[in-house]
């Protein structure tokens, strides 16, 4: 790819066993967020569906947030989730994170994830107006 993709490492020691980045950076202002779940530091944060959903969204607006964007400049959410029980919960968090900005969203529900304790995952797309770029990505 070119040179004017910028992409954001975060030191999620998946990105390296599996070769991605948190974030990446298109020339068009396009930025898309991998799949973010609750575990910070090693440790899921939040039991629950709606704490985990909060959490999962501060993952992904940190890696926004390295790229001088936050959550404002969010254009479209995808929530995973485990089980449809969680929607409710799941979509409380969302709304209280994004009522002002009203992204594009999608809730599904799979099968689960790499570790059964987590109930959500989270894929954020953001969008830069002015493509003189900011921010610090790696």
């Amino acid at each position: 790819m070119t040179d004017s993709v910028r992409r954001v490492a975060t030191g999620a020691p998946w990105e390296d066993e599996f070769g991605y980045s948190r974030a990446v950076e298109l020339p068009n202002g396009l930025v898309l967020v991998s799949g973010c779940t609750s575990i910070v530091d090693g440790e899921i944060a939040g039991g629950g569906p709606y704490d985990q959903t909060v959490n999962s969204f501060k993952v992904a607006f940190a890696a926004l947030a390295r790229l001088g964007l936050g959550p404002a400049d969010v254009v479209r959410t995808r929530m995973y989730l485990t089980h449809a029980r969680d929607v409710e919960e799941v979509g409380r968090a969302h709304k209280e994170l994004f009522d002002t900005v009203r992204p594009a969203a999608s809730m599904l529900i799979v099968s689960g994830f790499v570790d059964p304790s987590l109930v959500v995952e989270v894929e954020v797309e953001a969008y830069r107006a002015d493509t003189t770029r900011g921010g610090t990505a790696s």
